[in-house]
């Protein structure tokens, strides 16, 4: 288990699979700030609303000079279903092996109904044009969470 990332850490590098057959890496995107969000699963109700809120606020971080990144552990062909039936535009990544979600610490145990099991703990992680952290959101509610990371990005403006 990766030790807790923390504002002021370097974000570990990834380099995954895109939805639409590309591929994003952390360090193809160095000069500009990055909002990386992990989320469980494809397709269910708070992940769907996450990915949807983000596509909605696309122009708002753009304008940020932000690049926002979702990631799961889905396949790329599930993330292009997912993509293409709710259209979205945000890069939805694959990490079917969960490598680039241990390294971010937000592979972990969760219960649900009494039950434990292995999952992908919902948070976000803003960038800097260097590579660093400079926010965590942990164990993110989806009301409100993409306001309040425009909100953060708007308040330190991008150099």
């Amino acid at each position: 288990m990766a030790k807790a990332l923390k504002p002021g850490d370097p974000a570990p590098p990834f380099e995954l699979p895109t939805a639409g057959g590309g591929t994003v890496s952390l360090a193809s995107l160095k000069g500009q700030r990055v909002v990386v969000y992990f989320y469980p699963k494809d397709d269910t109700p708070g992940c769907t609303q996450e990915a949807l809120n983000f596509t909605e606020a696309a122009k708002a971080f753009a304008g940020a000079k932000t690049v926002v990144v979702g990631i799961s552990r889905d396949s790329v062909a599930k993330h292009d279903k997912f993509a293409a039936k709710h259209g979205l535009s945000v890069v939805l990544a694959s990490d079917e092996d969960g490598k680039v979600c241990n390294r971010y610490g937000v592979w972990v145990e969760k219960t649900l109904y009494g039950r434990t099991f292995m999952g992908i703990e919902r948070a976000t992680f803003l960038i800097d044009s260097k590579g660093v952290i400079t926010r965590v959101w942990r164990k993110v509610r989806v009301p409100g969470h993409v306001e309040d990371v425009l909100e953060e990005v708007n308040a330190k403006p991008a150099k």
